[in-house]
């Protein structure tokens, strides 16, 4: 009866017969969920460290692969820059070969002029020696 009188003010004893104002099944209730929260939190921590492991490591990968795609960027740059220059080359080689041609015909004419002055000079020889 005194623990009825006890319990409608509010107050309750114990497992070691000590007053308190909270009820037992609410302290133990409340101390579980103090456990619980506290299981909780470290979960919630160990979560943290992984995820963070799994930021830097995706931070990481990150890095290479832009630093691989510059490297392509580059590469792709650089033969670019070979194929101009080729270009480019094989253009000063194709007006190289026409000039040579047209140096070649020019060579050719005079030689042919050349021929054609020397069997003039042969004839004039040959004439001027029959004539004395």
């Amino acid at each position: 009866m005194a623990q009825a009188a006890l319990g409608a003010a509010g107050l309750h004893f114990d497992e070691l017969n000590k007053l308190r104002v909270l009820d037992p099944a609410v302290a133990q209730q409340t101390a579980q969920l103090r456990e619980e929260c506290g299981a909780f939190l470290d979960r919630i921590a160990e979560f943290q460290k992984v995820v963070g492991g799994l930021i830097e490591l995706v931070d990481q990968l990150a890095k290479a692969a832009e630093s691989e795609k510059m490297k392509a960027i580059g590469a792709r740059n650089l033969l670019k820059s070979i194929a101009k220059q080729r270009e480019a080359q094989e253009q000063q080689l194709r007006a190289l070969i026409a000039e040579k041609k047209m140096q070649l015909e020019r060579y050719r004419i005079e030689y042919e002029t050349l021929c054609k002055i020397e069997a003039d000079q042969n004839e004039f020889i040959d004439q001027f020696i029959f004539q004395k």
